[in-house]
């Protein structure tokens, strides 16, 4: 197979991952619109990625937030974005620029976006290996495509749910992946 010198894969991911961006611009700017709500899983050890010790310590390798409810000032920039969440009663503020995201659903639609992520920064004209976690959902997407999923295929269960009640009383809890996976 001849040599893809123009990186099509990487121009690819790099445009979804702008649609992510767009989206969440949007959502800063207006809300979340209807029922639309969003899972986003992102390895914690990812160059630029800021979270407290304490929820690295329980989320060594990736974790996933819930934008439903319980979240506050949302700021997205060109490279990622900052938001604030509330685990186990403890507010946090989370960093994470979108070279670090794994992956993007919207449950309210069957919308999912799913990345690779380098794990390290590459040596000049190489490409740094990919992570070998398992992604938030039970099978993995093709590449970089956005995906429609049945109806019938449960939503994916977050790692990392804010569980503060807001003000019309609807709470998330904090649920751990591996209850839900098939041994």
């Amino acid at each position: 197979m001849a040599e893809d010198h123009i990186r099509y894969d990487i121009l690819a991911q790099e445009a979804l991952r702008g649609v992510m961006r767009k989206v969440l611009q949007e959502v800063t700017r207006t809300g979340l619109p209807g029922n639309h709500h969003f899972f986003i899983t992102f390895l914690t050890g990812a160059p630029g990625v800021r979270v407290s010790p304490r929820l690295r310590e329980r989320y060594p390798d990736q974790m996933t937030i819930v934008l439903q409810y319980q979240y506050w000032d949302l700021k997205v920039t060109d490279s990622g974005f900052e938001v604030g969440l509330s685990f186990s009663d403890i507010p946090e503020k989370l960093e994470v620029p979108f070279s670090a995201v794994r992956g993007f659903y919207d449950p309210s639609v069957n919308f999912e976006l799913e990345f690779d992520v380098r794990t390290d920064a590459p040596a000049s004209g190489e490409v740094a290996a990919l992570p070998t976690a398992e992604a938030a959902k039970p099978k993995p997407a093709p590449k970089a495509e956005p995906k429609k999923q049945a109806a019938e295929k449960p939503a994916p269960v977050p790692a990392v749910a804010a569980d503060k009640p807001d003000g019309d009383g609807k709470s998330a809890e904090v649920v751990s992946l591996d209850a839900f996976r098939k041994k």
